[in-house]
C-alpha cells in the first residue's frame, strides 16, 4: 500500500526553518530522516513545501473561479512537506511516522494513497 505521510508544523516552529541559529539543526535533522526513509528502500516521493504565505489558492464556484494568495485557511498549524511510502502495512508507516523530526506542536498525517483508476 502507499501511505502519504503529511507533516504538519506550528507556524512558529516552521519560522525556524530560516533561522539562521536555528536552520542547520532543522534541515539536519530532516535531511537524515529522508535519507534513512530513501536507505530504507520505502520512499516513493516527496518534498517539503514553502511556507504558506507563498500559497496561492483556487476556488471554484458558481461565479467561476477566484484566485486567492495565501493559503486555503488559517489554521494551528501547517503543512510543511511530505513523503509518499510504500509500506506493507500500517505499522510500518506508522513506525517511519512517528521518527519525523517533527517539533513539539507539530503532528504527521498518514493518509493512504488512491490506486489509479483501472484503465478500460
Amino acid at each position: 500500500m502507499q501511505v502519504c505521510v503529511l507533516i504538519y508544523e506550528p507556524p512558529a516552529a516552521a519560522a525556524r526553518r530560516n533561522d539562521p541559529a536555528e536552520a542547520p539543526a532543522y534541515w539536519g535533522a530532516w535531511t537524515a530522516y529522508a535519507a534513512a526513509v530513501a536507505q530504507s528502500g520505502l520512499m516513493v516521493g516527496g518534498n517539503g513545501l514553502e511556507l504558506p504565505s507563498a500559497a496561492t489558492t483556487l476556488r471554484i464556484g458558481a461565479d467561476g473561479r477566484q484566485v486567492q494568495d495565501g493559503p486555503y485557511a488559517d489554521t494551528r498549524e501547517q503543512l510543511g512537506g511530505y513523503f509518499v511510502l510504500e509500506v506493507p502495512d500500517l505499522d510500518t508507516a506508522l513506525d517511519w511516522a512517528s521518527r519525523c523530526p517533527v517539533f513539539p506542536g507539530g503532528a504527521v498525517e498518514l493518509r493512504p494513497v488512491l490506486p489509479p483508476p483501472p484503465r478500460e
